[in-house]
C-alpha cells in the first residue's frame, strides 16, 4: 500500500516526464572512447569528458596491471590510518610540480575536493563569493561551508568587486569554474586574482575541463596565478586525464591543513593505489600529449566552421572541447538529441536545473580520440535534422 510521502515521490517523477526533465542511465558496454556501444548500439560519442582518449590508453591500462600485482585493488583503509601509499604521495609530489604550484593533495572525487576546501578554510565568520554558473559541486560546498554565501552574475567582475567592497567577513574566498562545465567558457584568471589581492581573499578555481587541454596540459591557470600563494587549484582526473579523482594544489600550508582538519579527506578510505599509479602514468601522457592537444584543437576549429549558419541553434562562444549548442526549450533538444541518437551520433540534451530555463542545449564535447570524419558526421548530421 502506497503512503503520502511515496505518493509525492510518483507525482514528481511525472511531473518530470510530462516537462521533458526526466533522466535515464545510458548502458554503456566496453571500454569508454569515441565509438562506444550504448543500450546495445554502436553511436559515435560526443558526450564524454575524455578529451585526450586517454581513458582507454594501452599505456594507462599497463599501468593499472603492473599496479594491481604490487598493490591489489583497496586502500583499505583511510589516509591517515594505513592507507596512504607510496603511489599515492608519488602522485601528488608530481601533480604539484606539473602545474607549478607547492604542494598538493589527491581526493577521491571533485565533489568530495570542493567540499572538503571550502568547509576547511571557511566558517561563520567568512563569506564566499561564487560566480552563478559554478558547478552544483561549488554551490553545495559554499552552502556547507557555514560561511556566507555570496552569488554575482556570471562574469560580472564589476558587480563581485561591490560585494567584496561591502564585505566585513574574516575570511573571504573567490570561487569559480575555470573552465565552465555547460558554456564552454574561460573565467578571467587574472582579473579574479586582481581582486582577490585587492579584497584579501582566498581564490579557488575549479579547472575541472581544462586541466590537460589548456596550457600544454597544464590547465588554465596563469603563470601569476601559479605564483600565487593566495591561489588555490583543482583538478579533477576523470575527464582529460582519463581515470579518477581530483588533486588540489597550493600553498604547502592550505594542504597541510587540508591534512589535517577537511574531513571529506580525513573520513573517508583512500582511493584505491593502482588508481594513483595510472595517474602518474596519465600525467606523463599530457606532459607528451601536445600532438593529442592538437589534434582536439582541429576538430574545434572544424567543427564551428563545419556549423556556420546552422538553423538548429546557436553555437556559444567557446574555444576549449565543451561546444554547446543552444536550443532553448527542453522538448525541442530532447527532440534533436533523439534524432541525432537514430543516425548513430550520442550528444546529449542539456536542461534545467542544470542550465538555466529556456537555455536547453545540445552538449557537444570533442576528444582527439575522434577523427575528422567523426566530426564531418556530426556536422552533416546536424544540418540535416535542423528546420528548413
Amino acid at each position: 500500500m502506497s503512503f503520502a510521502a511515496l505518493i509525492r515521490l510518483q507525482q514528481g517523477l511525472a511531473a518530470l516526464k510530462a516537462d521533458h526533465l526526466e533522466r535515464r542511465r545510458l548502458l554503456l558496454d566496453g571500454a569508454q572512447g569515441a565509438h562506444v556501444t550504448i543500450n546495445g548500439q554502436r553511436v559515435v560519442s560526443f558526450c564524454s569528458n575524455d578529451y585526450l582518449g586517454l581513458a582507454a590508453d594501452p599505456a594507462l591500462i599497463a599501468a593499472a596491471h603492473a599496479a594491481l600485482d604490487q598493490c591489489g585493488v583497496g586502500a583499505g583503509a583511510a589516509h591517515l590510518i594505513s592507507g596512504h601509499h607510496r603511489f599515492h604521495q608519488d602522485f601528488e609530489a608530481a601533480f604539484a610540480h606539473f602545474v607549478g604550484k607547492p604542494a598538493a593533495l589527491l581526493f577521491s572525487t571533485g565533489y568530495m575536493a570542493n567540499l572538503a576546501v571550502l568547509t576547511t578554510l571557511l566558517g561563520r565568520h567568512g563569506e564566499v563569493f561564487g560566480d552563478k554558473l559554478n558547478h552544483a559541486s561549488l554551490v553545495d560546498a559554499a552552502q556547507f561551508s557555514g560561511a556566507t554565501f555570496t552569488r554575482y552574475r556570471h562574469g560580472d567582475l564589476a558587480q563581485l568587486e561591490s560585494q567584496l567592497a561591502k564585505s566585513g567577513a574574516q575570511d573571504k574566498l573567490i570561487v569559480s569554474d575555470l573552465v565552465f562545465s555547460m558554456d564552454g567558457d574561460i573565467a578571467p584568471v587574472d582579473a579574479l586574482l586582481d581582486l582577490a589581492e585587492r579584497y584579501d581573499a582566498w581564490l579557488y578555481l575549479d579547472d575541472a575541463h581544462g586541466f590537460g587541454v589548456l596550457n600544454g596540459g597544464r590547465g588554465g591557470l596563469t603563470e601569476r596565478a601559479r605564483a600565487s600563494d593566495r591561489v588555490i587549484y583543482l583538478a579533477t582526473l576523470g575527464k582529460a586525464a582519463g581515470v579518477s579523482g581530483a588533486a588540489v594544489a597550493a600553498h604547502a600550508a592550505v594542504i597541510d591543513w587540508l591534512v589535517q582538519r577537511a574531513r571529506p579527506y580525513i573520513y573517508t578510505t583512500a582511493s584505491p593505489p593502482l588508481l594513483a599509479a595510472c595517474l602518474l602514468e596519465s600525467l606523463r601522457q599530457i606532459e607528451v600529449g601536445e600532438a593529442r592537444r592538437e589534434r582536439l584543437r582541429s576538430h574545434i576549429v572544424q567543427l564551428r566552421t563545419g556549423l556556420a549558419g546552422l538553423k538548429l541553434g546557436e553555437l556559444m562562444p567557446s574555444v576549449t572541447p565543451i561546444q554547446p549548442l543552444l536550443i532553448g526549450a527542453n522538448a525541442d533538444a530532447v527532440s534533436a538529441s533523439q534524432k541525432l541518437l537514430q543516425r548513430g551520433l550520442l550528444v546529449p540534451a542539456i536542461r534545467t536545473p542544470t542550465v538555466p530555463v529556456n537555455t536547453a542545449r545540445l552538449r557537444i564535447t570533442l576528444s582527439a580520440a575522434h577523427s575528422a570524419d567523426d566530426i564531418a558526421h556530426l556536422i552533416e548530421a546536424l544540418h540535416g535534422i535542423a528546420p528548413t
